[in-house]
Parts: C-alpha cells; structure tokens; sequence
C-alpha cells in the first residue's frame, strides 16, 4: 500500500529562476532590420545590462529535488580536515579547558566563599550572586540555596561541607536528564530531527553527527530542510561530502516537507541506517515559522510510523538564560527528546546547562567544546559537574 502523500507539499518549478537574464535566439534578432534593428538591439543590450548590473550571476539550481548519492555529487568547495582530538586526554580535562572561562567565573568566588571560618547570611547571599552571574537560572539557584541553608541550619555544616553539598546538588540535577543519544530498537531508518534558531550551530552539529555514524559503520542520508536559505544547503552539502553521507536538497523557497519526504523514502528504499533532517533557523518568537516546523514534523509522521525517533534542540552556550524561552517555545511547537549545546568552550555561561536540565527536564545529550568533528561529546553529568564545580 503506497503511504500517504504529505500534506500541502508544492510541486517544484522545473524552469530558471524568474529574474534569470534574458535570451534570445537569432531568428528573434533577424527579423529587425535597418537602423530600427540596431536601436532594438542597443535596446536590448541596455535592459540586459541593467538588470546584470551589481547581480552575480545566478547559480544553477536542480530543477527538482533529488538524491544525490556520495559518489555522484560533483565537487564543493574544500574546507580543512579536521584535526583529531589529542591523544590521552580524557573528557573530564578538555572539559575543564573548554569549561573554563564559566570554571574561572565560578572558582575563585567559590574558593573565597568557601575558604572562610564561619557559615553567614553573607556567604549564602554571595553565592546566589555568583551562581546567577554563571547563567544558573533564579528557580534553580533559589533550590540549590534552600538545600544548603537547611544542611547549614543542622549547626555541623562548615564551609567545606557545604561546597561539597553544593558540587553533589549540581550533579544530582545533571544526572536526572543524562541520556545518551541511542538509536531505538528496530528503527530503520533512524530519523533525528534537528532544531534551533539561525547561528546556533545547528547544521555543524548535523555534520559532526553524520560523521560520528559513519565511522560507526551506519549509513547516512541528510535532509536539507533548511529551503528558506541557499547557504544551508550547500553547507550540508560540504559535511555530506566530508563524511561520505547521501544528500537530499531541493530548490531555494521549495516546501521544506517535500525534501524531507523525499529523504526519507529514499533512505527507506536504499536500506539507509540514520536520516538527519535539517530545519530552517527559526526565531522562536515567529509563529508562521514554527507553524512550518509543525508541519515538517507531521509530514515524518506520515511518512514513517514512530518518527521522528529523536527531536534535538540545538542551543547556543553562549545565550544563556535566552536558551531556556528558546527551549520552551520550540517544544510547543515540536516536542522535544533532547538538547545539544555548542559553543561551551567560548562562554562564562556554562550555568544554563544546569538551567536547561533542573527547570525543563529536558535531556541534555551532547555538548560541542570546540570546533573539531571529536568536539561534539555525549554529555557526562559527573564529567560536567566536576569540570565546573
């Protein structure tokens, strides 16, 4: 039984773009002669001139979407190898490294609140300023606060006691969402699809996964559902070429659900392991747009039952407290599984982690601490909460 078509899937134009120059064969131009000829020919030129001027020329666009197996495509713009991570070091100390500027935000108030005799009303105030200062959300900190003062109000808390209180109460938070990104039993393909705002890393975190399953012997097909702007798609198309992924692409402003049904059937008739289906990078605060990425989400539905197995927001570190309105909004709007967070290696708010995971229950299942392919981890809660406490 053929599976239904996805809904309000447009057909695309299989013609040159409408602001395309102008040509004309030379029976057109044979037919003018004498000096009215050449003043519709000079006319010509003129108009044609115009309308090239300060425009590059138009690059060619398939006429519709299609697969585009690895070993067809034709070639795309090099761009450097990426480096291996160096041997030997182990997660907890490149997290230390890529954690440290939020580690120096927090470490030398920590050693100077904890480093004092007594246990006051002034330590636990100075506390709260710096947890919130690392982007550690105010329900969160009031929490971890409250759970102190109670160890304190015992009368055998010292300071040393509580910091270690406060290290065990960040990785009880983190642990509770630990979740590994795991391929569900039986799904074939395995359908993960990624969503986040524009400069969030959200297609360089699908390259780095489409890499990471193919040195896992998987087989991989990408699914360029960012439509809305021709860069996204090339640059997925240069990951696909990097890690030796199959591509799914269609012409710019052509319906987002139509390239990604197409991907997915493709991947179902091929035997494919894994489909990555990209989205545009939608502002949260846009509802059309999170109406389309609605859609797209149904369009999976359809056409694959208990897809997709994953939905992945990627935030950007450097954000904040913004991730968290971000993270809410988007599960309105498709109901999230999991969280990566990039860019940790470049911010003092490596707090909203803890954020995202004690406010939202939402699991944080990978971290990118730099911009290597190896840079893309699985999130570790006790790795996490030793890096920053």
């Amino acid at each position: 039984m053929e599976p239904e078509q996805p809904e309000s899937i447009e057909s695309v134009p299989d013609g040159a773009p409408q602001d395309a120059p102008l040509y004309y064969d030379g029976g057109t131009l044979a037919m003018v002669g004498g000096l009215s000829g050449l003043l519709v020919i000079v006319a010509i030129a003129v108009v044609v001139g115009l309308r090239l001027r300060g425009r590059p020329t138009p690059e060619f666009q398939e006429p519709e979407e299609q697969v585009i197996p690895a070993e067809h495509r034709g070639e795309l713009p090099e761009i450097p190898t990426p480096v291996a991570p160096v041997a030997g070091t182990g997660l907890v100390g490149r997290l230390r490294v890529a954690l440290s500027r939020s580690r120096e935000a927090l470490q030398g108030r920590f050693d100077a609140l904890f480093g004092r005799d007594t246990v006051d009303d002034a330590l636990f105030e100075q506390l709260e300023e710096t947890l919130l200062t690392a982007d550690v959300g105010v329900h969160t900190t009031d929490a971890i606060l409250g759970e102190l003062r109670e160890l304190a109000g015992k009368g055998d808390a010292d300071p040393d006691a509580l910091r270690k209180a406060l290290r065990e109460a960040i990785r009880t938070r983190l642990a509770a969402v630990d979740s590994d990104l795991t391929r569900p039993d039986g799904a074939k393909p395995w359908v993960i699809l990624v969503v986040g705002v524009n400069g969030s890393g959200k297609t360089t975190t699908i390259g780095k996964l489409a890499a990471r399953f193919r040195d896992q012997g998987l087989s991989v097909m990408l699914a360029a559902g960012d439509t809305y702007r021709a860069a996204a798609a090339d640059q997925l198309a240069i990951w696909a070429e990097r890690s030796g992924a199959d591509i799914v692409r269609g012409e710019p402003g052509s319906d987002p659900g139509a390239v990604v049904y197409q991907a997915i059937e493709a991947a179902q008739a091929r035997g494919l392991d894994v489909v990555l289906v990209d989205t545009a990078g939608r502002l949260q605060t846009a509802r059309p747009l999170m109406e389309q990425l609605s859609k797209v989400r149904r369009v999976i539905e359809k056409r694959m039952e208990g897809a997709p197995h994953e939905t992945l927001l990627v935030l950007d570190g450097t954000m904040g407290q913004n991730g968290l309105s971000q993270a809410r909004l988007f599960h309105d709007a498709t109901p999230l599984t999991g969280a990566a967070v990039t860019k940790l290696d470049g911010t003092a708010k490596g707090g909203m982690v803890l954020t995202l995971a004690a406010e939202l229950d939402l699991p944080i299942k990978l971290i990118g601490i730099g911009e290597q392919v190896g840079d893309l981890q699985d999130f570790d809660a006790d790795a996490f909460a030793d890096a920053l406490a």
